[in-house]
């Protein structure tokens, strides 16, 4: 028996350790093929269903294997949860004596050399950033790690964090006269001397194609890589590999600049008034659009002569501002770090203003005050193919959600996984007596008139018969907003809506309010684990197709046809699928929960393509009956809790 088997047994470590642990076969099997990934370091890929205890299969293998390991999740809070939790309690199970780290992105960590320029500056005139700064001081006094999440007297998203926290952009690295009390230096430091070091996926991508200080270290030191929640790792690493430049970065840099004049150059009065220029050139491209935000094809939007004119005019902004900066280099250090921006910038505005690049989409987008100007990769499956083969070592690729149908093909071309091994692995829920899936009758096309009046009768029934227990998932914002307007003069139940609050504010309200309907788009079709009696019922509106007028998505297609492929079903229909796989994953959570998934969109019968997304989807009762659905419902409130 083989050690791995051998933990999991019935009177192995982790049943010793762990009360009630009861390992399932499919997280033996999931182990056992981590385990021989790592021995023969080679790439896997596991699709293991809802319930399987994937966190379990990858971590004690990896732990028993005395290698060295970067483990990648998909966001913040499920690395503290895996740090903070899952780890420590294997780590004791095994009786291991692994060196654990945690590891944030720069932006997480306190800059004490921004909080001193800031403190001393007298530019800030907000209030509320004025007394944030001085919360910041007050805890920076006392803290020992400099985790901004640590500091829970301020928002998350507080105004201040520009302020006391370094990027990529204006981190001085080495040159900064903090280096060596640098909270960040110090965290990866700690990472070098981990065994188990414990990353997200943005912060991985980002200091893998930037070679950043850390990575350009860590990364060739570790024998095993484990990406958890691995299939939002095409579109992150799209982004990373890629380029892009924004209004909000120059207006950034000019702010520095001006900071740096007011604090320690207050002889250089022309850095203030060229930087001065090149904010107001970056909110000039801004204000060529309207307010509403937007996203288009940039290689269109630059044959207008009204946009390149202004492009034109940011690049000689820069370009002035370089030639002005460059006098002074070699007499301040910060001053050296703000010209190597300044230098990037028009490097990388140049490429994205290439429209005669081959292989990459040049789009853009707008927020509410800003506009990013993206390069993006239209493929990464041959630069990531190399990376993962040179040198050799272990890669595990694994999530709930990886297959289309029953294939991985689709997630293998995209990654560049050509040889990996695969597994795919069912849940061990039983599906087809504790969910039910219903695709109504008689609706309407998904894109038809009266599809939104139709959406709120089926929702305002669902909501009545699950006595508000439900998640009421959109593909779009405004049909969300369309909903929630009309529910409210329809049910009495309280409406949480997204964009109203934060969703862990949401997601808290919603478990404390036992009648209350959570209304939802992207945010909540991933990550959510909400358990029991406490969600009975997930509505999604239609099939989640990315928007057709998505620039990205065009270039792509656009590529796919020149090389004889229908992009429809090569690309749309695949990332649909998983997104749809995504978003039925909240209804079943543990062996107890049971639910019903009611889809909006005719398409999955009427289609040939509904026969994909259906057999992507766990093998539960199905019905096209509403008042079937109202039935479960009715039974499954009935029972008793």
């Amino acid at each position: 028996m083989s050690k791995v088997r051998k933990a999991f047994s019935k009177s192995g470590a982790l049943a010793s350790a762990i009360d009630g642990f009861n390992a399932r076969e499919a997280q033996i099997d999931m182990a056992l093929a981590v385990e021989k990934s790592i021995k023969q370091k080679s790439q896997l890929i596991v699709e293991a269903g809802t319930g399987t205890g994937k966190t379990f299969a990858y971590l004690v293998p990896t732990l028993m294997s005395d290698k060295k390991t970067i483990i990648s999740t998909g966001t913040k809070n499920l690395q503290e949860q895996l740090f903070a939790r899952d780890l420590p309690l294997i780590k004791g199970a095994l009786g291991a004596h692994h060196k654990l780290a945690l590891l944030k992105g720069r932006s997480n960590y306190l800059c004490t050399y921004r909080l001193a320029q800031h403190m001393k500056s007298s530019a800030l005139q907000d209030k509320v950033v004025l007394n944030q700064l001085s919360e910041v001081k007050t805890w920076s006094t006392t803290t020992k790690s400099g985790d901004m999440g640590e500091l829970n007297t301020i928002p998350e998203d507080a105004r201040v964090l520009p302020f006391v926290t370094s990027n990529a952009d204006n981190c001085m690295g080495r040159d900064c006269p903090d280096y060596e009390d640098c909270y960040l230096v110090k965290a990866r430091r700690e990472a070098m001397d981990a065994d188990v070091v414990v990353v997200n996926h943005h912060l991985f991508f980002a200091d893998m194609a930037l070679k950043d200080t850390g990575f350009g270290e860590l990364i060739p030191e570790a024998d095993v890589i484990v990406f958890d929640e691995s299939h939002q790792i095409p579109e992150i690493a799209s982004e990373y590999f890629g380029e892009a430049v924004s209004t909000r970065q120059l207006s950034e840099l000019a702010k520095d600049i001006e900071l740096l004049y007011r604090t320690e150059m207050k002889d250089a009065e022309q850095l203030s008034k060229v930087a001065k220029k090149l904010a107001l050139g970056a909110a000039d491209l801004r204000l060529c659009y309207p307010e509403k935000p937007q996203r288009g094809n940039w290689a269109l939007e630059l044959s207008q002569t009204s946009i390149s004119r202004q492009v034109e005019r940011l690049e000689e902004n820069l370009g002035l501002l370089y030639d002005v900066m460059k006098v002074h280099v070699g007499r301040n250090k910060a001053l050296d770090a703000l010209f190597e921006r300044v230098i990037s910038f028009r490097q990388t505005l140049k490429k994205v203003n290439d429209v005669t690049a081959t292989g990459v989409s040049l789009w853009y987008e707008t927020t509410q005050k800003h506009m990013v100007l993206h390069l993006t990769p239209l493929t990464i499956a041959p630069r990531f193919a190399q990376f993962v083969t040179e040198p050799k070592r272990s890669w595990i690729f694994t999530s709930a959600t990886l297959m289309v149908g029953d294939s991985f093909e689709h997630y293998k071309n995209q990654m560049g996984l050509y040889t990996a091994e695969t597994l795919s692995l069912d849940s061990p829920f039983d599906y087809p007596n504790q969910a039910m899936l219903c695709v109504p009758r008689y609706l309407p096309e998904p894109n038809a008139r009266d599809m939104r009046a139709k959406l709120v009768d089926v929702a305002a029934e669902l909501v009545a018969a699950s006595h508000g227990r439900c998640f009421l998932l959109f593909t779009s914002h405004a049909v969300l907003r369309h909903v929630a307007s009309e529910l409210e003069s329809r049910v009495d139940n309280p409406l949480l809506v997204q964009g109203t609050t934060s969703k862990s504010v949401l997601l808290k309200q919603y478990l404390e309010d036992q009648s209350a309907v959570l209304l939802g788009t992207g945010a909540f079709w991933e990550g959510v684990d909400v358990r029991g009696n406490d969600l009975m019922c997930v509505m999604i509106d239609k099939l989640p197709f990315a928007a057709p007028d998505d620039p990205l998505l065009q270039a792509r297609l656009d590529d796919c046809k020149k090389r004889g492929y229908n992009g429809f079903t090569a690309i749309q229909i695949p990332k649909a699928v998983i997104a749809l796989k995504q978003g039925a994953g909240r209804l079943i959570r543990d062996k107890f929960d049971k639910g019903v998934l009611v889809i909006c969109d005719n398409r999955l019968v009427t289609k040939d393509y509904g026969k994909t997304f259906v057999s992507s989807l766990p093998n539960m009762k199905r019905t096209r009956d509403l008042d079937q659905v109202v039935s479960f419902l009715h039974s499954i409130t009935e029972e008793p809790s």
